[in-house]
């Protein structure tokens, strides 16, 4: 997930994209589940605001959107344990929406749904102000290059757009483990005027919610002695 140069008329400008492409097939379980599931559980893209309540068969529960979820196992989780809330789901990758499309057949889950999109797109098209209640972003690529940190999602210009999103007293919550990318992401949180830091522990981070599952990947980078850091911030 970063940012990229574009050129349009011969000028160069740079636009955010929540994602870069990589190769990956789709299982036949996957593709299975993506046309037996994908009518109930896909949205389509749109240039306009979705009606969330109407997209989650009028359910009026608290809406929690994740931006890259990856193959879903996370999100899947999460939403089995908090189904006092419906999740809105956004990843590109055709493989990751199968996935997840599979885990909600497996699991009977209701208060799910996806979106195959650019997120950056999503939100600026689809999401009205103040129609979330909850972000998650869980490790997004770091971009360990510093040339490359302008490709990096977690910007200025992109937690504004974030926070425009949420409601008063909703709340974006962050993931990862890469410390350099922990503390930028921290101090772009911070320097938001609307967002406010909820973490207690040292330098201002997070303990890691009882909603977040520990991932495979966590726990082999646990066992190395690698670092989590979790960023939870509240909109004013």
């Amino acid at each position: 997930m970063g940012l990229d140069d574009v050129s349009q008329s011969g000028k160069t400008f740079e636009r955010i994209r929540s994602f870069v492409l990589r190769a990956g097939r789709t299982t036949a379980g996957q593709q299975r589940a993506i046309e037996e599931l994908g009518p109930q559980f896909l949205i389509p893209y749109q240039d306009q605001n979705l009606d969330l309540v109407k997209a989650f068969g009028g359910s009026t529960k608290p809406k929690i959107l994740e931006i890259g979820f990856g193959m879903g196992e996370t999100t899947a989780k999460i939403a089995a344990l908090r189904k006092e809330d419906d999740f809105l789901g956004i990843e590109v990758h055709l493989p990751g929406v199968g996935a997840l499309l599979k885990l909600i057949g497996e699991n009977q889950l209701t208060n799910l749904r996806v979106i195959r999109h650019d997120a950056v797109e999503v939100l600026e098209n689809m999401l009205a102000p103040d129609s979330l209640d909850g972000i998650h972003i869980y490790f997004a690529d770091p971009w360990h290059k510093k040339r490359h940190h302008k490709r990096r999602l977690i910007q200025p210009q992109f937690v504004e757009k974030l926070s425009s999103k949420i409601k008063s007293g909703g709340y974006i919550h962050l993931a990862t483990d890469w410390q350099e990318y922990a503390e930028q992401m921290r101090a772009v949180l911070c320097d938001e005027a609307t967002l406010q830091n909820t973490g207690a522990l040292e330098g201002g981070y997070a303990q890691r919610p009882d909603y977040r599952p520990i991932t495979k990947f966590e726990n082999r980078g646990l066992r190395l002695g690698h670092g989590i850091w979790d960023l939870v911030f509240m909109k004013k």
